[in-house]
């Protein structure tokens, strides 16, 4: 099989300080280990990025939700369709499940407005795959605090918020069964590494 003529679009999700950065350069040397460089990519990007991740909270839940699919957009039309259809392998740190944990289940949104907001601007098109990174909040918040990158506006939100965060994530992978695995990020690196790789491999017959 030639992997650049089935390019795929793989998704990284999960709470703070879930180890999606580290284990998609990981994945991404795997892919280069088979001849193939992917396009590594995340959301939100641009200024409304700086908007979202850092300070203080200034956005009602429907204004950020919506503020995410204006990135969405831009992040779909300038970046991944483009390298698909160019044959190249997309991985992206967060994409829509962020939006519906967060805004959608979390901070009281709704699900429901997040999918119609899906609807309008994603239209039909999703993921291959999504890899939801699962560990205890504890762990996560404790990883995120030591990044020290001025991205911390979520993680200030506290341990009941994140909780709810983790929970949300777990009923996206449920109800999303054929695109969703749920990893267990509470393991050493390279053991998520390897469980990433097994997921995206079987699922890929690479």
């Amino acid at each position: 099989m030639t992997l650049s003529s089935h390019p795929k679009f793989i998704t990284l999700e999960g709470g703070e300080g879930a180890g999606k950065s580290t284990q998609i350069d990981h994945l991404a040397e795997k892919f280069r280990s088979l001849g193939i460089e992917p396009v590594l990519t995340r959301e939100p990007e641009g200024p409304i990025r700086d908007l979202l991740v850092r300070g203080d909270a200034r956005w009602a839940p429907k204004s950020e939700a919506l503020l995410h699919f204006a990135a969405r957009a831009e992040h779909l039309e300038a970046v991944v369709q483009p390298a698909l259809a160019d044959g190249q392998w997309v991985i992206c740190d967060r994409f829509a499940d962020s939006t519906m944990a967060y805004q959608g289940y979390v901070q009281g949104a709704g699900p429901g407005f997040v999918s119609e907001l899906y609807d309008l601007v994603v239209g039909s098109f999703a993921p291959d795959l999504t890899l939801i990174l699962d560990l205890p909040v504890t762990t996560g918040l404790s990883r995120a605090q030591a990044r020290k990158d001025g991205e911390d506006r979520y993680e200030r939100m506290g341990q009941t918020f994140h909780e709810s965060l983790r929970e949300a994530f777990k009923e996206i992978a449920k109800l999303n069964p054929d695109r969703c695995v749920l990893i267990d990020a509470d393991q050493g690196i390279d053991d998520v590494a390897e469980t990433i790789w097994q997921a995206v491999s079987s699922r890929f017959d690479l």
